[in-house]
């Protein structure tokens, strides 16, 4: 079960930050005080996503007891992510090469994962 715990909560964490970095980008203008406005408005989504991605974290560890395994797989789904905005916010499609790029992490986990 903390399997489940640890994926539901780092990509929900990931996803909402990844989420907000996006919006800013595309929507808020670069000016200093209006990126400070910006950020002080979600400082709460802030604070819940840093929340989902500890326990997320310690969920996986206590699941797989590796932490550079739990990390290794946050940056994969932080990846996923930032293709699926970069789709949603700029209509970004991946090439074959990020694809392939992608594939090759997901590999690499797993044969490290093997003993």
């Amino acid at each position: 079960m903390n399997y489940i715990y640890s994926l539901v909560c780092l990509f929900l964490g990931l996803f909402l930050i990844n989420l907000i970095f996006s919006y800013q980008s595309k929507h808020i203008d670069s000016a200093f005080w209006e990126t400070l406005k910006f950020h002080l408005r979600v400082l709460p989504l802030f604070l819940t996503a840093n929340m989902l991605i500890g326990y997320g974290v310690k969920f996986g560890y206590k699941a797989i007891h590796n932490l550079t395994y739990v990390l290794v797989t946050s940056k994969g789904i932080e990846i996923l992510i930032a293709l699926i905005m970069g789709y949603i916010f700029l209509k970004e499609v991946p090439t074959w090469k990020t694809l392939l790029g992608f594939s090759i992490i997901v590999v690499g986990l797993i044969v490290s994962k093997i003993k």
